[in-house]
């Protein structure tokens, strides 16, 4: 009878085993995910404080039904992540609390003893009064937060490293060569003084503290662990290790008979010594699932253990599907870490892409803005400028009227629209030879016989300012139908495989609330995730690409193009533009050394009116022009303004982009360093699941059996015992503090920093 009792000590510490471990592998996902990139205490600290929430919403797909009696107004879930060294010591104490308002309460009165309080996945808000009380103003919903603790944890961890049998420090030993022992000490530090048979005594809170770490086996060699389980592939070892610091004395077992273990020691031969971060679980919680009722009589034991012979027997009997399953894991693993690899390098690129653009959006938002402004300083100042040049014209006007009576010749008064008729007239009637008529009339004609080629080629270049605009236009409306429907594929793809139903299946699932937020939510990341990745971008660059090659939206675009250039605008703007090239050209023939010399020739007074009228010419020239670009910078502020509306918009969506391309990098990048240790353990698992019937046979026969052979005593001393630390483990349900009557439950992560060669070494 006392042989089966100790069979479900035995059954206990299996089940402990098994979540344990399922917990250390469900944290180490999230801290992947979510840290990887960080080093120290301090980047570690910065990683948890903002990703917190994320572990929380994994936890939430988990029902409360089990977790929160009825009628309590509501159920506290913590997690505590422990910061620390590489030695153990503390750095940073991070406390997340999930309040389950199963009631749907409008408030939740709480208590905390947290600093720095943060609502990590709403806004609902919080008053804090006297006694560490919290009143959140929960509106029906639950309430996630965070904050930082301050205070002594239930089990301490410790850390310490021998070379060659001398205990050096961490930093010591980076990089170093020998015989290396690392040792994992637990303290616990949590009991109650609990009356159990007809005496006091001390019960620790049963906590299992499971440690991971990955070891390099290029670094490490000929690894052993007490205390632990060895998986090895040839380039890396993964060590897990187990310990239950306090149990020994909980069940008042002889560590003679039976020894549980409380420390986790590695040894082994190390070449330039280094190690990455250790990850270590603590948590009561599957100690508080024991059902010591049932340990009322001794035919309930027995049936009791009749369940645990048949479940072995299904764990032996499915052992083979297990490996079934895990070979073909392996064989797809392979395809995985090359697609991996290909996303990383494509994530990559667009991260530097991205940050390239965030910066050059950045440079062209303070260029545009410096445009507008200096436009619009510039139309300001269109007025004065135009008046100041007619000013400038008149006096010149002014000054040749004269100049022409200075010498004796009668002539209306020059004005801008009379000047070349008069000067003309005069020039006449000084040289006979009309030998300015003659050279502007031949300059006019030699320049008018080009008009259709100056008209062409102004044509020809609105045109291509015409076509460019058309062309982005149209691209841009192609590119957002193309993602949209890629988008529609992927998105059907994704829900094909992740819920097995066509879209319109699972958009009406949606609506109907069958898809918890939680599914939704992974498939659109998985969604959006696709849509970043490289073969996707390279599918819809492709079919923009088709689209804009096609004979179909050629012709819309030269249709456009051909539409636009009919419209009075660009008309008006050809032959403006036309007319000034034309005026420019016979001004500078006129000017060539080829008519100087011709004038040259004209009597003195013909060449002083020749030079007047060209001076004039020349100043009317630039009077038209000034016009011109007057008129122009009035269109280019209007333009500028339109330019820097877009370029901020541009840089919002630039550093939208660029910031979720380096945590798409990031996150690719922790993939793909996940995705070796997958393979490896997969590999592992398959061989393992090989020899698992052979294992779960053993334990059963000789594990659970030796067991009963180590505990002496009574039945019922044993029994009251058991529920001592059964009664214990249930009194603790939280470490930063929680309102009476409500019930929680926490568990603690510890993780410790990487020892690594400084780079001053």
């Amino acid at each position: 009878m006392k042989g089966k009792v100790k069979k479900i000590i035995a059954l206990c510490m299996c089940v402990l085993l098994t979540v344990g471990v399922i917990s250390v592998t469900a944290y180490a996902i999230n801290e992947k995910k979510y840290a990887s990139s960080a080093s120290g205490a301090d980047k570690a600290a910065q990683s948890l404080d903002g990703k917190i929430s994320g572990v929380q919403e994994a936890d939430a797909g988990v029902s409360t039904a089990a977790s929160a009696d009825e009628g309590e107004a509501y159920y506290k879930d913590e997690t505590v992540y422990v910061l620390a060294g590489a030695d153990g010591s503390i750095s940073k104490i991070i406390v997340s609390d999930w309040l389950k308002n199963s009631t749907g309460s409008q408030t939740i009165n709480d208590k905390t003893e947290l600093t720095d309080v943060e609502n990590v996945k709403g806004s609902e808000s919080f008053t804090v009064g006297s006694g560490n009380a919290c009143v959140w103003d929960a509106q029906g919903g639950d309430i996630f937060y965070q904050g930082n603790a301050d205070k002594e944890l239930p089990v301490g961890l410790t850390v310490t490293y021998k070379l060659d049998g001398k205990t050096v420090t961490p930093e010591e030993l980076a990089g170093k060569s020998g015989k290396v022992t690392i040792r994992f000490d637990y303290d616990n530090r949590q009991f109650e003084n609990v009356t159990v048979g007809e005496k006091e005594e001390k019960i620790y809170v049963p906590f299992a503290m499971l440690t991971g770490v990955i070891i390099d086996n290029s670094v490490f060699r000929n690894v052993e662990v007490t205390n632990g389980k060895l998986i090895n592939d040839g380039s890396r070892t993964a060590v897990i290790g187990i310990a239950f610091p306090g149990l020994q004395e909980d069940l008042a077992i002889p560590s003679d008979e039976l020894e549980i273990p409380d420390y986790v020691e590695i040894t082994g031969d190390a070449e330039d010594f280094k190690l990455g971060m250790t990850v270590t679980l603590a948590t009561n919680e599957v100690f508080n699932e024991i059902d010591t009722e049932s340990f009322d009589s001794a035919d309930e034991l027995f049936n009791a253990m009749s369940e645990l012979t048949d479940g072995m027997k299904q764990l032996l009997d499915g052992s083979s599907q297990l490996y079934d399953g895990l070979a073909v894991l392996l064989e797809k693993s392979g395809e995985l870490a090359d697609g991996i690899d290909k996303l990383a390098s494509g994530a990559e690129s667009l991260k530097d892409g991205a940050n390239d653009l965030d910066l050059g959006a950045a440079q062209l938002q303070a260029g545009a803005k410096q445009l507008e402004e200096g436009l619009n300083t510039l139309v300001s100042n269109n007025e004065e400028l135009n008046g100041g040049a007619k000013q400038v014209f008149d006096t010149l006007l002014s000054t040749a009227n004269t100049q022409l009576a200075a010498a004796g010749l009668e002539v209306p008064k020059l004005t801008t629209d009379n000047y070349a008729k008069v000067l003309d007239g005069v020039i006449a009637s000084l040289d006979k030879n009309a030998v300015y008529e003659k050279a502007l009339a031949e300059v006019t004609a030699a320049v008018e016989q080009k008009r259709s080629y100056i008209e062409s080629q102004v044509s020809a270049a609105v045109m291509q300012e015409v076509s460019t605009q058309v062309s982005e236009a149209v691209r841009a409306q192609v590119a957002l139908q193309v993602k949209d429907a890629v988008n529609v594929t992927v998105a059907e793809s994704v829900i094909q495989a992740a819920a097995h139903m066509s879209k319109a299946d699972y958009d009406a699932a949606v609506s109907a609330g069958l898809v918890d937020k939680a599914t939704q939510a992974a498939i659109e990341d998985a969604v959006s995730l696709q849509m970043q990745s490289e073969q996707i971008q390279q599918t819809v660059e492709a079919k923009i690409n088709e689209q804009m090659s096609s004979e179909s939206v050629k012709g819309i675009i030269s249709a456009t193009v051909n539409e636009k250039m009919q419209s009075a605008e660009i008309k008006e703007t050809v032959a403006a533009n036309t007319e000034l090239q034309i005026k420019k050209a016979i001004s500078d023939n006129m000017a060539s050394e080829e008519v100087q010399s011709q004038l040259a020739a004209a009597s003195e007074g013909a060449k002083s009116v020749i030079n007047l009228k060209m001076s004039l010419d020349s100043y009317n020239t630039f009077y038209l022009g000034l016009k011109a670009y007057t008129d122009g910078a009035a269109q280019a502020a209007d333009g500028a303004k339109e330019l820097k509306t877009g370029t901020d918009a541009l840089k919002d969506g630039a550093s939208a982009l660029s910031s979720g391309a380096s945590e798409l990098y990031n996150g690719i990048l922790t993939l793909k360093d996940g995705v070796p240790e997958l393979t490896d353990g997969v590999s592992k698992l398959c061989d393992g699941a090989m020899q698992l019937s052979d294992g779960l046979k053993k334990f059963n026969e000789e594990g659970i059996q030796k067991l009963s052979e180590f505990v002496d005593g009574d039945l019922n001393a044993l029994i009251t015992r058991l529920r001592a630390i059964h009664s214990v483990s249930l009194n603790y349900k939280n470490f930063a503090g929680i309102a009476d009557g409500a019930d929680g439950k926490v568990k603690f992560i510890y993780r410790t920093d990487a020892v690594e060669q400084s780079s001053q070494n």
